[in-house]
């Protein structure tokens, strides 16, 4: 697995906005906004990846993607 690191800095109502949204997907596996400011929270963690990743802007990103994926991914899938 890369052992490069990506920072991303939330305040802590952004980081409790972001808490109960993966906790409610991980309790019914169903990705759903159910308030404006997760939405917001999510957009803005996008706005700062676009900041600080390269790889999205490669021609090769697919590729780079999915070899990360597969760095990732649990052994079982």
């Amino acid at each position: 697995m890369s052992t490069e690191k990506v920072s991303v800095e939330l305040s802590n109502s952004e980081a409790l906005i972001l808490f109960e949204f993966l906790s409610r997907f991980r309790d019914s596996e169903k990705l759903e906004v159910v308030d404006q400011a997760e939405e917001r929270v999510l957009w803005d963690i996008l706005s700062d990846l676009e900041t600080k990743l390269t790889d999205p802007f490669k021609p090769n990103y697919m590729e780079l993607l999915e070899k990360a994926r597969n760095e990732v991914r649990d052994e079982e899938f």
